[in-house]
Formats: structure tokens, C-alpha cells, sequence
């Protein structure tokens, strides 16, 4: 299969190994790799909560000691404002200050300290209608690496643009070693977190990376979203109610860490810093098989 040469030389399309059956994905440099990091993707359907999971997960890493950066992958580059308290420039943002010189680049141009040490990044994204979010997370990651900042590093979150609609926001699976998924309890959260299971799968066959389990977000309860985990045979790793606090620290502008104590904040920091723990410790890595469209629509719901 031959290459077709891109702008951007990070990335190529139609590589010799493809990532699934008629597939057209983006492929990264191979020498941009992390490094020693654990590095997780969090992915699930837009508006779920997954910047709210990924920047509480930061801090929670953090209270265990861990260097984190936290790398936003969304044009709207709001992945880290409640960790910095303020709209960050993004990556393509300050390139294009610099005529996409990244040799120009100060570290403090692109990262930003947020709360409790976490580094922050916002990789943002191409201008709507044009270019590619792969070549967005290359360019971050090898500016990371050219200013040594993954060398001490002990863990990196990508938070990534709603469902794995294209190749392009597929790209941090590429660097990941474990894809979580955040999803609700209900039917359209589990029809995305099906699809996320397949994009996830398709990676698997050429990367490292592997499905750690789903997040229970914004739900009192899990059952829909156990039904289909056991179906497919996906662990839930952690479960967060929709609780009124965690709605007002995304209006505070603040993480569930820097929130006024009461016993149901308590509880949910609890389940964070569980949760990070268990990250730390390893998961064991699974191969959900998803579900045919009308499958789901035939498991889900009140008998």
C-alpha cells in the first residue's frame, strides 16, 4: 500500500499496517514515544464528564505522590481550567505565534503549573473543517520530549475529544498503555462506549495499548452500564453519582480537592484516590468484544 505524502511528517496515511478492515488512520512517528510514564487516554460521548474525571484523577495521582501532566486534546482547550484557573493557550496556538517554529518555544509558553503540581498542557486542535488531530498530539508530545519533560515524569492523561470518530483523535491511543472510558448510565453513553470499544480493539492489533475498563459517571446507578460491561466483559473500575458539588467545582473553577468538606465530597475523593490506586497497581488489561448496533438495543433496558 503506498504513502501518501501529508504536510505534516509526522504523520502518514494509509501506513503499510493498517488498524482495522477499510481503515484510513493516522500513524505517529515510531520514535515518538513517552518513555517510562504510565499513560492513560480517557475517552467516552461528549459532555460526559471527562475532563471533570481526568483532572480530579490528576490530582488524585498527585496526593500519591506521582508526577502527572495532564495534555487536553480538544479544540475548546478547556481539559485543565479547573486545575489552572484560566483558558490555556494551546499548543497550535503558540506554534502558530512562532510561525510553527517550535525551536522558538519556551517550556512556559505551552505547559502551565496547576493545582497540586500537575502540568498541564492543551494540545487544542486543528481549525474546524481542516487538518488533523493527530498531528496536533505528534506535535505535542515531541515538544514535550524535546524540552526533557517526560523524562521524570511518572504519569500522563490524555483527555480526548468525545467518541473515536476519526483516526486522528485515535492518536493517543497510540501512546497509551491503558484507554478508559468514562460512561453514564444510560443508552447513548453505552451506544459511544461500544464504538470506543472497537476503535480501542483496533489499535490493540499494532500498539501497546489495552482497555483498562469504564468509569461510572453522573449516575446514582450502574446497572445498565454493568449489564453491558459483563456482556462484553469490561471491568468498572470506579463509580461517580451526579452530586450537585461536583457540577458547582466546575463553576468554581476548582477541582473536587479544593471543594468545603461535607461527607459525600469526602466520599467521591475517597473514590479517586481508590482509583488512582488501582491505575498505579496495574489493571489487568481486557478484550471486550463489542456489540452489533441492534445488540445493544436489545440488552439495555427494564424487563
Amino acid at each position: 500500500m503506498n504513502t501518501v505524502a501529508l504536510p505534516f511528517p509526522e504523520i502518514r496515511r494509509n501506513a503499510p499496517r493498517g488498524d482495522g478492515e477499510g481503515s484510513l488512520q493516522v500513524q505517529l512517528d515510531p520514535n515518538l514515544k513517552i518513555g517510562n510514564a504510565k499513560v492513560f487516554a480517557v475517552y467516552g460521548k461528549g459532555g460526559i464528564g471527562k475532563s471533570t474525571t481526568s483532572s480530579n484523577l490528576s490530582v488524585a495521582f498527585t496526593k500519591l505522590g506521582k508526577r502527572v501532566i495532564q495534555i487536553g486534546c480538544d479544540p475548546k482547550h478547556d481539559s485543565t481550567f479547573t486545575l489552572t484557573k484560566c483558558l490555556m493557550p494551546t499548543v497550535i496556538d503558540v506554534l502558530e505565534s512562532v510561525d510553527f517554529h517550535p525551536e522558538e518555544l519556551r517550556v512556559e509558553d505551552f505547559v502551565f503549573p496547576g493545582y497540586n503540581g500537575v502540568m498541564c498542557v492543551e494540545a487544542g486542535g486543528p481549525p474546524a473543517g481542516t487538518g488533523c488531530g493527530g498531528y496536533v498530539v505528534g506535535q505535542t508530545v515531541k515538544l514535550l520530549k524535546e524540552h526533557h519533560l517526560l523524562d521524570e515524569t511518572d504519569v500522563v492523561i490524555f483527555d480526548v475529544l468525545g467518541d473515536v470518530v476519526c483516526g486522528g483523535f485515535a492518536a493517543p491511543l497510540q501512546h497509551a498503555d491503558r484507554a478508559l472510558i468514562v460512561a453514564a448510565n444510560d443508552f447513548d453513553s453505552i451506544f459511544a462506549m461500544n464504538r470506543i470499544v472497537q476503535a480501542i480493539g483496533a489499535k490493540a492489533k499494532n500498539y501497546k495499548v489495552r482497555l483498562g475498563g469504564v468509569i461510572a459517571n453522573r449516575s446514582r446507578e450502574t446497572d445498565q452500564i454493568d449489564r453491558f460491561a459483563d456482556r462484553v466483559g469490561l471491568n468498572r473500575l470506579a463509580h461517580f453519582p451526579d452530586l450537585d458539588v461536583i457540577r458547582r467545582s466546575r463553576l468554581k473553577k476548582s477541582t473536587l480537592f479544593e471543594m468545603e468538606s461535607s461527607p459525600e465530597l469526602d466520599a467521591v475523593q475517597e473514590e479517586y484516590l481508590r482509583l488512582a490506586a488501582r491505575l498505579w497497581a496495574g489493571t489487568e488489561p481486557s478484550a471486550p468484544e463489542s456489540l452489533k448496533d441492534r445488540e445493544i438495543f436489545d440488552l439495555l433496558g427494564f424487563d
